[in-house]
């Protein structure tokens, strides 16, 4: 009686689920040989740095495919050097961006990225500029192709990636001072660009 008592009390109370492991304890673990792991890592940010590689190459999205690998592959080799102090996310980006870096310097592209008007009208409009001011996805996908890497690196990082400005600072390698001219001078031009293109 007692048993059946404790047996139907355990039925009853609700289950526990295990919290799910933060990015930074499965990277500890990869760390460890766990590569059942890494396929995690890979399923919660694949999409997100997909997205971002996507902006910051202007809509080419076989090449941000190829990025997005290549920074997964980057990560996975220097995953011993990552420190389970510092934020997984930040340190993940941070790869991104060198990736990408890379690859306009080695294909001299810098600022010369083409899309054709189909490919700017398919890119989603990834920020919120003003509530003053009313944009359409093509002028908002033009005006940020338009910025320097180093701006556009810094406002697609903080309103399309939703990163704070010190995890900015940290993908970058750069001062949060930094960060915050850079955002300043970007968004400011991009300002003066789309009123520039209404009038």
């Amino acid at each position: 009686m007692i048993a059946d008592t404790f047996t139907m009390s355990l039925r009853s109370a609700p289950e526990h689920n295990p919290p799910a492991a933060t990015d930074e304890q499965l990277a500890r673990r990869v760390q460890c040989g766990h590569t059942a792991d890494l396929a995690l890592l890979v399923e919660r940010h694949h999409s997100p740095l997909l997205g971002f590689l996507y902006r910051l190459t202007g809509g080419d999205r076989a090449l941000a495919e190829d990025l997005t690998q290549e920074a997964f592959l980057r990560a996975l080799r220097s995953i011993r050097q990552y420190q389970a102090s510092r934020p997984f996310k930040p340190w993940l980006y941070a790869i991104a961006v060198n990736v990408a870096r890379d690859h306009f310097k080695r294909a001299e592209t810098r600022h010369a990225v083409m899309l054709t008007d189909d490919e700017l009208l398919a890119l989603p409009d990834p920020i919120d500029l003003d509530e003053a001011i009313e944009i359409d996805g093509l002028r908002l996908a033009a005006a940020i192709m338009s910025l320097p890497v180093h701006q556009r690196e810094a406002i697609l990082l903080r309103y399309d990636r939703d990163l704070s400005l010190a995890e900015i600072a940290a993908v970058l390698s750069i001062p949060i001072g930094t960060v915050k001219s850079r955002l300043s001078l970007g968004l400011r031009q991009l300002r003066q660009q789309l009123k520039d293109d209404a009038v």
